[in-house]
């Protein structure tokens, strides 16, 4: 009765040895497959991102279609004009750990795509034994001489092992090619990381200062109520007003008092995360940054260029479309799968019972030989791995097209972002502008009589509050500008060399 074949059985390898009219054969198949042999799967041709012409939002307060300078982008913190800000943007690229965590996979990924490389190479192998059996006494049915001995025989064997698969449909091509891809878009991910980096150092960094403009104005309003209670208070001892004026203005002290240890809390959060993305344990910037600086202020022009050169730049631009590389490679060493692998092998050695013969010329032994491995059946597995590479290249195709449409997005939102706050920070300071001169002629008609403590009390609320806002809105632009920078890719270039050198 026939044996039922099973799939991992239905494979077919013939070996074919160097004489007659089979290594004849064998030999044009060969140079056939040689000559006319191709690389299975797609050939993968980048896609072209379909980039509108210009921005969609209106470019105004100092943004301009001029291209950015490249060594400007490449360091754009420095427009800020601030060296405590540069010296913590040096300071973070050397220490952060997302950064070596990216550099340790770059390493990984050039260590794969060397593995994959040394698959179009053969393989030798050296190899060696020594063998000493002997038999019972009792293994054979007569005795040899009158008495039973048992057989002892010795054998020592040296030598070298070859294999080498022939790359005959590009399988392990494909295969390298796509790690090479793998390593690429890695690379843009550590590009990608300096990105973010830059921009979040520089965001803590403005949050530190805007919290210490907060405080400061919180703080000397806090000393001018404080005046302007004790004030009314002696006043209401000397009898000259009623209670009502007096809890009035502690209220509005105790107010801007219960206002500071959020702002502290603010402070202290962003102080800490700025020294963790530092590499640096919390707490350790608060002595070096403890004295208040200005807010930095944004330069008077910002150049962003046209969108194709925003997706040209972002790293994460990049990454996508490597990885879509990658994606594609990966189908040719699927299809090659569906083809037949031709692999020549080769032993040579030295093999005697002795060990005082094994290394003379006539121990030697030699055995080449010329292999072809097909799978014939699989069920269908070959061909369902093909189109689960070809749904994973779809499913990169698709993610290259959101990267790019995310990147529009978030220039555009950054660009109006930048360009509103800036007006809304003009109306702000109109306004504050105005709340301190009408502060100044309340209380000037308080003392004197003419008004009573309630408008006074109006005009404190108004000064203080637009004093707080006009710090959030000095900061948001500032912030603006860093997310912009952020969106148009800027700050690996510059960062990338200095990465790399901290590793070495």
């Amino acid at each position: 009765m026939m044996r039922a074949l099973k799939p991992n059985w239905a494979s077919m390898n013939l070996a074919y040895w160097a004489s007659g009219s089979g290594f004849c054969f064998l030999l044009v198949v060969f140079l056939s497959l040689v000559l006319f042999g191709c690389a299975a799967g797609p050939r993968y041709t980048p896609p072209k991102p379909n980039a509108p012409l210009r921005w969609h939002t209106k470019l105004q307060r100092g943004l301009n279609a001029e291209t950015p300078d490249p060594k400007a982008l490449a360091r754009w913190w420095t427009t800020l004009k601030d060296p405590i800000l540069s010296s913590l943007e040096e300071r973070a690229v050397k220490g952060n750990l997302d950064i070596k965590e990216a550099l340790a996979r770059i390493r990984e990924a050039r260590a794969l795509r060397g593995v994959e490389k040394a698959r179009l190479f053969p393989t030798i192998d050296i190899k060696g034994s020594a063998q000493e059996k002997r038999t019972s006494a009792y293994s054979t049915e007569k005795p040899v001489g009158g008495k039973r001995r048992g057989e002892e025989s010795k054998l020592y064997k040296v030598g070298f092992d070859s294999r080498w698969e022939l790359d005959i449909f590009g399988g392990i091509n494909r295969s390298v090619e796509a790690a090479q891809a793998e390593l690429e878009a890695t690379k843009e991910e550590l590009r990608d990381v300096l990105v973010s980096l830059s921009a979040e150092v520089a965001l803590n960094y403005v949050e530190v200062r805007t919290y210490q403009a907060r405080l400061a104005a919180a703080r000397v309003n806090m000393e001018a109520q404080r005046h302007i209670y004790e004030l009314n208070l002696s006043r209401y001892r000397a009898g000259l007003i009623d209670e009502l004026a007096v809890q009035q203005s502690r209220y509005v002290l105790e107010n801007t008092e219960a206002q500071i240890p959020a702002l502290e809390t603010g402070l202290e959060r962003a102080l800490n995360r700025l020294a963790v993305l530092l590499g640096e344990k919390p707490g350790a910037l608060h002595q070096e940054l403890e004295k208040p600086k200005p807010i930095p202020v944004p330069p008077v022009k910002v150049a962003v260029g046209i969108p194709a050169d925003t997706l040209r730049q972002r790293p994460d631009v990049r990454r996508a479309e490597r990885e879509l590389a990658a994606a594609t490679a990966r189908i040719g060493a699927a299809k090659a799968e569906l083809y037949p692998k031709f692999n020549l092998s080769g032993t040579i050695g030295l093999e005697s019972v002795s060990t005082a013969h094994l290394w003379e010329w006539v121990s030697r032994t030699s055995d080449f030989g010329f292999n072809i491995f097909w799978k014939i059946f699989h069920a269908g597995e070959l061909r369902q791995n093909v189109k689960v590479q070809t749904a994973r290249q779809r499913q990169a195709f698709i993610q290259y097209e959101s990267t790019v449409l995310n990147a529009l997005e978030e220039v555009e939102n950054a660009l109006v972002a930048y360009a509103k706050e800036q007006q809304r920070l003009e109306s702000l300071k109109a306004a504050a502008k105005a709340a301190s001169l009408a502060y100044d002629i309340a209380w000037d008609r308080y003392k004197a009589g003419l008004v009573d403590f309630t408008d006074v009390l109006d005009a404190e609320r108004s000064l203080q509050l637009y004093q707080d806002k006009l710090a959030e809105s000095e900061g948001a632009v500032t912030s603006n500008l860093v997310r912009l920078y952020k969106a148009l890719g800027g700050g690996w270039r510059y960062m990338e060399p200095l990465a790399e050198r901290s590793e070495k």
